[in-house]
């Protein structure tokens, strides 16, 4: 892909210096999700189906705005979408490595002016569960690439930006209604944590998703 060498401002829209160093911490990602899931066979299960593939879908709602050329943008509400693959260690803990897509838009304060993210986020997550019957309720954390790319216009430096790769956290809970033995619909709400940098400008990308989930455990 050729690179986009325009700017925001007078900074360069890539960091080389950043680049380099999160080559390194994403080679430890794979490494970590790779792992987890090469061992997933060799575990005793108490419970049986032990792996699931999940759908997921809803909003995605950031809770900061930003500035680019000292221009205030106001961060609207986006959409979210997920499809993840999971195994249960045991009946309360499971692990789950999902690959998704998410987008939002941003106006500014004063018109003319646009700007639209969009984002391709990779994550890894633990689960704790709680199961009741058909009932059960999760708590979660994990880890993420997030796969970034900010398109700009209406300001002093248009520009399409190039893709961007940040690292982030996300914590949530949830609760799942089992409908049949290896189908179930879920609610999910997560909270994340990242901030791509685009020339030394940041966009946090931190925000609540809620999603709809349908799951089948096989």
């Amino acid at each position: 892909m050729k690179r986009n060498n325009r700017h925001i401002g007078d900074q360069p829209l890539i960091c080389e210096s950043e680049k380099k160093m999160m080559k390194p911490a994403f080679a430890l990602f794979l490494v970590l999700a790779v792992a987890l899931i090469g061992i997933a066979p060799s575990v005793s299960m108490a419970e049986s189906p032990s792996n699931y593939l999940v759908l997921k879908g809803g909003l995605y709602s950031p809770s900061n705005d930003f500035n680019i050329d000292n221009t205030h943008f106001n961060h609207d509400d986006g959409y979210v979408a997920e499809v993840a693959v999971g195994h249960y260690f045991m009946p309360m803990f499971a692990t789950e490595l999902g690959v998704g897509y998410f987008e939002s838009k941003a106006s500014p304060a004063v018109p003319p002016g646009e700007t639209k993210i969009k984002v391709v986020p990779v994550t890894l997550t633990g689960k704790v569960l709680l199961p009741v019957g058909p009932i059960e309720p999760y708590g979660e954390f994990g880890i993420g690439g997030y796969f970034t790319k900010a398109e700009v216009s209406g300001t002093v430096s248009n520009f399409s930006g190039s893709t961007k790769s940040v690292f982030g956290l996300h914590a949530g809970a949830g609760v799942n209604f089992n409908i049949a033995e290896n189908v179930f619909l879920g609610v999910e709400g997560r909270y994340l944590w990242a901030k791509p940098s685009w020339g030394g400008t940041d966009i946090k990308l931190d925000g609540f998703t809620v999603t709809a989930d349908l799951g089948f455990r096989f």
